[in-house]
């Protein structure tokens, strides 16, 4: 028996480090997926021509497969197979972005909004004059497969098939790390995953940058007819590309979980725990068809229970959780700064292009090359401090609420750094190039135009070599052009006239001009306080992560995280895009049009109001974040106080002579020997 005891502590270690290298390939898979959705959510709404507020909705769906199966994967997945649920889950993953990619195959070319024919901007022997033409949008039939089709429904159910399929991955896989680990080691585990995990949103934005300057439609159509750049707000890059890409990684993650075992013994651990005793015997009944006596319902035969059998405990052990008024406190806040980090990180590309004029490109490239590794070193840095402190509960909610306030200033920093509003005629400024924003279509109109029969619904922006963009070569008064595809250029533009002195050059040319000169100055300072406030926060990710492990009994540990799971996903991952959304939309300048009418997505926006609702509702959010951390940490440090206090009367003999150290005490709020009386406290 003793060599026989020997060998699983052996094959438990292999196995442990097997588990957890299969965890951290799933984070990578899941983040980098998960990422690569983020930065093509300006890619998707400019190709379905659909506003912020449905584009947030769809984002939300993730969320939304989330809430169908995650407490009955967390409470009843907590007694099965838990490596092949998460293989299953990976499985399903890959489904759901193979299904994202598919509206790609069934739609026609993309055809984006322009006032002038495709066939002209293709022909160099025609001369186009925009003034003097009433343009009109082109119309093509098979209108249920242009780009404001509800073809969309594809993306927000292929979505939702990758949330339920990420169901299982946090809630069981840290539940299977937490009892098969040492639990000085579980803190470092975690960092370890979860930072090899950041590295999967760093490659998914960098796809997405990359992705996001190659044409939707590469191999399809001639690049020459293409008048527009990646800059153009209405540029729509390959994003049907990487699901598919994204989607097979995860299918590969998934392989490793199938040939893990249910459970494994403690780690370090020879003889039988409390905590483990059950695993341990189920482990030695298959090693060595050993039964216990006192334990006959562990018989292989009756191993299999009814789902009867494990629902009778869920509603108790549920009304058991939600007593620890730690726990629900740490789920409040939790789901206060979910809403602030989700609108965020959903909108930040959109907002460094409009605020501070970056192409959808490269601001999804800089979030992923700068803030991405900030985070990743901030969750290490995190989990190295728990472990070289060896810090327990009030340590670990004293470097977490630190961290939270330090970023939560640098964030209000953030509102202060903007820049001025693109200068474009009738829309931010007059013709006259005097600052005025109007949301109305007619300020399009002015003297310099009347007479060119302009259509105001069209985007189709020219800079001017006055600096200032107009919304389409007619509106500028245009009366010839000259070249092909994106090098057109337009001449004898009326309105530029009127600003320039005789004899300057009055010709404009395709797209819009770039904002001025300090904006990039000021872009920098911003995104240097976005990185060290990333940085920062994530010290705090590990330490706050260990306060709710160390917070419920062991019993419930599954079900904890897969309720928090499900409360702050539900109202904290489906609401926050939707209403950033609509307020974001709020602030639009000029809507595109779709191909066969009707609102489109928005072309530009007022980056002042933009950025004032957008920051000042994450700043908001997270101001009420760290109020609720406050009083969660005084919480903390009073109930530690109680556990204190009933240590040193056991080790004065009042509780007997089995009483644990005090600091053991501090490591676990809610021991397993005592879950009733300490998860009322």
């Amino acid at each position: 028996m003793s060599v026989a005891a020997k060998t699983p502590r052996e094959s438990c270690c292999s196995k442990l480090k097997l588990f957890l290298a299969a965890m951290a390939f799933v984070y990578f898979s899941k983040a980098f997926c998960g990422a690569y959705m983020k930065s093509s959510i300006t890619q998707i709404e400019r190709r379905f021509d659909i506003p912020s507020s449905l584009i947030g909705a769809i984002d939300g769906s993730f969320e939304m497969g989330n809430l169908l199966v995650i407490a009955f994967v967390s409470y009843f997945g907590a007694k099965l197979h838990r490596p092949r649920l998460i293989g299953a889950g990976c499985l399903i993953m890959a489904v759901g972005a193979y299904l994202t990619a598919l509206p790609h195959f069934f739609q026609g070319h993309y055809k984006y909004e322009t006032s002038m024919s495709h066939r002209a901007a293709a022909n160099s022997t025609e001369t186009i004059l925009p003034c003097l033409s009433n343009h009109s949008l082109e119309t093509e039939d098979g209108c249920e497969h242009s780009g404001g089709s509800p073809m969309w429904i594809y993306v927000f159910l292929g979505n939702m098939l990758r949330g339920i399929g990420e169901t299982p991955i946090m809630p069981l896989g840290v539940s299977y790390i937490d009892d098969f680990s040492r639990e000085e080691n579980t803190p470092f585990y975690l960092a370890c995953i979860q930072t090899v995990g950041i590295l999967g949103p760093m490659f998914g934005f960098m796809l997405g940058s990359y992705l996001a300057k190659i044409y939707v439609d590469i191999g399809f159509v001639d690049l020459e007819t293409v008048t527009i750049t990646h800059k153009d707000s209405r540029w729509v890059g390959a994003w049907w590309l990487g699901f598919i890409i994204t989607g097979t990684v995860v299918l590969m993650s998934s392989v490793p979980f199938w040939f893990l075992p249910k459970s494994l013994p403690k780690q370090g651990q020879k003889k039988t725990t409390p905590e483990t005793k059950e695993t341990e015997m189920t482990y030695v009944a298959e090693q060595e068809s050993f039964l216990p006596p006192e334990s006959p319902e562990q018989d292989p035969k009756e191993k299999p229970v009814t789902f009867k059998e494990l629902a009778k405990d869920f509603i108790p052990s549920l009304r058991r959780l939600f007593k620890n008024s730690i726990f629900s406190l740490l789920v409040l806040m939790y789901l206060v700064i979910v809403n602030g980090f989700i609108g965020m990180i959903t909108f930040k590309p959109k907002f460094l292009e409009q605020t501070f004029g970056q192409s959808a490109s490269k601001a999804i490239f800089l979030i992923g090359i700068l803030n991405l590794p900030a985070v990743a070193l901030g969750i290490i840095t995190g989990g190295f401090v728990m472990k070289r402190f060896k810090l327990g509960v009030i340590g670990a909610a004293r470097v977490s609420f630190s961290a939270s306030l330090v970023s939560f200033g640098l964030l209000s920093a953030q509102i202060f750094l903007h820049c001025d509003n693109a200068e474009v005629a009738g829309l931010t400024v007059t013709y006259e190039g005097v600052p005025r924003v109007s949301y109305s279509q007619q300020t399009l109109v002015s003297q310099c135009n009347m007479g060119c029969s302009c259509s105001l619904k069209h985007w189709d922006p020219v800079c001017a070599y006055n600096g200032m963009t107009y919304a389409s070569p007619c509106l500028a008064g245009c009366q010839t052009s000259t070249g092909t595809g994106k090098q057109m250029m337009f001449h004898n533009c009326t309105c530029v006239e009127d600003m320039l002195t005789p004899g300057m050059n009055s010709s404009a040319v395709l797209g819009q001009c770039p904002r001025q000169s300090n904006c990039d100055r000021v872009f920098k300072f911003y995104m240097a306080l976005s990185v060290l406030g990333s940085f920062i926060s994530a010290v705090g990710g590990t330490p706050a992560y260990i306060v709710l492990l160390r917070s419920i009994p062991g019993d419930l540990k599954s079900l904890a995280l897969g309720m928090q799971t499900l409360i702050v996903r539900t109202l904290g991952g489906i609401p926050p895009p939707i209403y950033f959304g609509a307020l974001i939309d709020r602030t639009c300048l000029k809507w595109g049009t779709k191909q066969c009418g009707g609102r489109g997505a928005c072309r530009l926006y007022d980056s002042n109001a933009f950025r004032l609702i957008f920051l000042g509702l994450v700043t908001g959010l997270y101001a009420l974040g760290n109020t609720l951390w406050g009083v969660l940490y005084c919480r903390i440090v009073r109930r530690q106080k109680k556990l204190d206090r009933r240590q040193r009367e056991k080790e004065n003999g009042l509780d007997g002579a089995n009483g644990a150290p005090t600091g053991h005490a501090q490591i676990t709020l809610a021991p397993n020997t005592d879950t009733d009386k300490e998860s009322t406290i």
